[in-house]
C-alpha cells in the first residue's frame, strides 16, 4: 500500500474505530511534520524549540482527530492538511510563548536571596567528626545522621545490637571531646 492509498484506507479504518490505522497515520506523518514545526517554533533555546516541535505534532493529530469528519485528502493524502494544521498550531504556540515572556517581563526581578548557609560553619563538627575512628563514624552516621535505629545499624555493620549501643555512647563522647577542644567560642552570640 502506498502513501497515497495508505492515507485515505487508513482515516477510514481509523473513523471506524481501528486505532492502529490511525497509529499509521501518525507514523506515517509524525516525522515529516516535526521537521516542519521545527523551523516555526525556533525561540530561545534548542531544547525548547524541540520540545515545542513535538507539542506541534501531537495537538496537530488532536486536532485531526477532532476534526476527524473535515478533514481534507489532497490526492489522496492527508499531508497537506496536516501540513497547515501544524503550521496554523506552531504560530499559536510561539504567540502563547511570546505573550507569556511579556508577562513574566512584567514582573521585577526578585532580589538575590541570601544562602543562610554562608553565615553559618559545620566546620568545627565536620572536621572533630572527620579526626574519630571509621568504627566511630560509621556508628555516629548510622546512628545519629541517618536515624537509623540500634538494631538496623547492627545488622549493617555485622555486629550485636549492645556492641552499637556501646559504640554510640563512646563515639558520641568522643566527637564531643574533640568538637569542644576546636570549636571556637560563640562570641556572645545567644
Amino acid at each position: 500500500m502506498n502513501q497515497i492509498t495508505g492515507d485515505r484506507a487508513d482515516w477510514a479504518l481509523s473513523l471506524a474505530g481501528d486505532g492502529q490505522a490511525f497509529g499509521r497515520v501518525f507514523d506515517r506523518h509524525a516525522a515529516r511534520l516535526r521537521r516542519h514545526a521545527v523551523g516555526l517554533v525556533a525561540g530561545p533555546g534548542a531544547s525548547a524549540a524541540a520540545a515545542d516541535a513535538d507539542d506541534v505534532v501531537a495537538m496537530t493529530f488532536l486536532e485531526a482527530w477532532r476534526r476527524r469528519e473535515d478533514v481534507r485528502f489532497v490526492d489522496d493524502s492527508l499531508l497537506p492538511w496536516l501540513l497547515v494544521t501544524a503550521t496554523n498550531t506552531a504560530h499559536n504556540v510561539t504567540r502563547s510563548a511570546r505573550r507569556h515572556r511579556a508577562f513574566l517581563g512584567r514582573f521585577p526581578l526578585p532580589e538575590a536571596a541570601p544562602d543562610p548557609a554562608e553565615h553559618f560553619s559545620d566546620g568545627g563538627a565536620v572536621a572533630a567528626m572527620g579526626r574519630l575512628s571509621l568504627d566511630d563514624q560509621r556508628v555516629l552516621t548510622l546512628c545519629v545522621l541517618e536515624g537509623l535505629g540500634e538494631r538496623e545499624a547492627a545488622a549493617v555493620l555485622g555486629v550485636r545490637p549492645g556492641t552499637v549501643k556501646s559504640r554510640l555512647h563512646r563515639a558520641k563522647a568522643r566527637l564531643h571531646q574533640r568538637y569542644t577542644a576546636t570549636a571556637e567560642p560563640l562570641g556572645g552570640a545567644l
